[in-house]
């Protein structure tokens, strides 16, 4: 291998789920560890592994995920190396240890099958938000990949009783237990929510992290429409 690219080849396999330099996941495929993947996101792939975009088993579970076809996501089967990406984004990668995740449903790239999931209402900020705001919850012990368009911000929220301000365009996740409110401020409203139009924040606090990415993605953000 000419030596100016070998720095770039695979490295051995040493768990289910890891980065493969910051924007790339590799995912160690093997029969009876299916894969719920984000459709399209797949780049490369070694070995026997088959696809199955919106599978059955993920219908019922994310009926409420706005995208006007369905759930975006795809069922990965088999044996071998698979490696995904979502156009450039960081991926982060996140081993779940019988605990949740609350993830936008953008940021998404990949997470175990056998994992219990579904999209929740984020309680508490359609009366202020105008409309209900969603994302997907995961739960259990397995592995789970997220993007983030640049290097994220992880905050700790249980340093301090002070609540923590995010632009709900720039979340990318959050732990289920923190308390969710929202807010407005019209005299920041210049500065703040560049994404979202509005001076509007969600407020987190408890016992918890945040996952805030530095930018503000409201492309398809999951939203209850009609």
């Amino acid at each position: 291998m000419n030596q100016q690219l070998a720095g770039f080849a695979p490295t051995p396999i040493t768990t289910r789920m890891e980065n493969h330099g910051r924007t790339m996941l590799k995912v160690a495929m093997a029969t009876g560890q299916d894969l719920f993947a984000r459709t399209g996101s797949m780049v490369s792939y070694e070995g026997f592994i088959q696809y199955e975009p919106n599978p059955p088993a993920a219908r019922q579970a994310a009926a409420q995920w706005a995208t006007g076809e369905g759930a975006p996501i795809m069922k990965c089967a088999g044996d071998g190396l698979l490696y995904l990406a979502d156009y450039g984004a960081d991926v982060l990668v996140i081993n779940l240890n019988n605990e949740s995740i609350s993830v936008n449903g953008t940021n998404i790239l990949a997470f175990d099958a056998h994992l219990t999931w579904g999209v929740e209402k984020v309680k508490g900020l359609a009366k202020l938000a105008g409309q209900g705001l969603w994302n997907v919850e995961i739960a259990g012990t397995g592995w789970v990949a997220v993007t983030s368009r640049g290097t994220p911000i992880v905050v700790d929220c249980g340093r301090g009783e002070d609540e923590t301000y995010v632009d709900p365009d720039a979340l990318v996740a959050w732990s289920p237990n923190l308390k969710v409110k929202g807010k407005r401020s019209f005299k920041a409203s210049s500065l703040i929510g560049r994404g979202s139009g509005e001076a509007f924040q969600m407020a987190f606090s408890g016992q918890g992290i945040v996952v805030v990415q530095p930018n503000e993605d409201s492309t398809d953000r999951l939203r209850l429409r009609g």
